[in-house]
């Protein structure tokens, strides 16, 4: 039984280290809790409910840095996945047990997020149940990055080029900020995991494909409604410190 604290409302994140990630081109270094400081302040600073996933945290470290607003909880992850594809299987296999209780969730990257304000008060929120929200970038879906990262995708999926076709003159969306209600939140998690165990389990390219399974996600299934950028995020990448009108930071 995972204890976490009662909320309504929470925002999960996964911090997977000593598994080589090819996004960073790097393995993180366990036990170092400077990496999540800042997201999970962030949420015990606005008096908000996180869970935290975790493989490599001391249990001295996460007795430490627990508290009210945050619950550590250690996984094992599946190493047939990337660490940035394997998160959705424990977002998926949570809320199946605890669902129940949790109205709405964000799940979010979690070393470069900072929760900015209340995401589940705002009024674009709260009059939008049935709403998908999520982080985008200044670009378009077809650029070159987006074209190599689905290349595995593009292969395995008989609609996949079509939906690129279709898409391209679309902003890019980003799957650091992901959220909704429960009753949108889960069936989206449920069909996003259902794409990685189906076409990207045997992924070998330099690429995760989480990027390429989110944006055909969201844009052939969760289009209507969608809401991404300001007031959700901020300019992905343009670091914008002095920022405090949107719910998240995003670098």
């Amino acid at each position: 039984m995972v204890s976490f604290s009662a909320s309504e409302s929470l925002i999960l994140a996964c911090h997977i280290t000593g598994i080589y990630d090819v996004n960073r081109s790097d393995t993180l270094a366990n036990d170092d809790y400077s990496l999540v400081k800042q997201w999970a302040e962030s949420i015990a600073h606005l008096g908000l409910n996180g869970v935290l996933f975790h493989n490599n945290f001391r249990p001295e470290t996460a007795e430490k840095h627990q508290n009210e607003h945050i619950t550590f909880v250690r996984i094992t992850p599946d190493v047939q996945f990337s660490p940035n594809v394997y998160r959705y299987f424990v977002y998926r296999d949570f809320l199946r047990a605890y669902s129940k209780p949790i109205k709405s969730l964000f799940i979010t990257d979690v070393s470069d997020v900072v929760v900015l304000n209340n995401p589940f008060v705002q009024p674009l929120f709260t009059d939008n149940p049935t709403a998908l929200f999520c982080g985008d970038e200044p670009k378009l879906l077809a650029n070159d990055w987006m074209k190599a990262h689905a290349t595995h995708l593009r292969n395995r999926m008989t609609d996949y080029a079509d939906y690129e076709a279709n898409f391209k003159a679309h902003t890019l969306l980003n799957c650091g900020i992901i959220g909704g209600s429960t009753a949108v939140m889960q069936p989206f998690i449920e069909r996003l995991c259902g794409i990685h165990q189906s076409y990207n389990y045997d992924n070998t390219t330099a690429y995760t494909g989480d990027m390429g399974a989110f944006n055909y996600l969201v844009r052939t299934q969760f289009n209507e409604p969608l809401f991404h950028g300001s007031p959700v995020n901020t300019v992905f990448k343009a670091y914008q410190d002095d920022r405090t009108d949107c719910w998240f930071r995003h670098k």
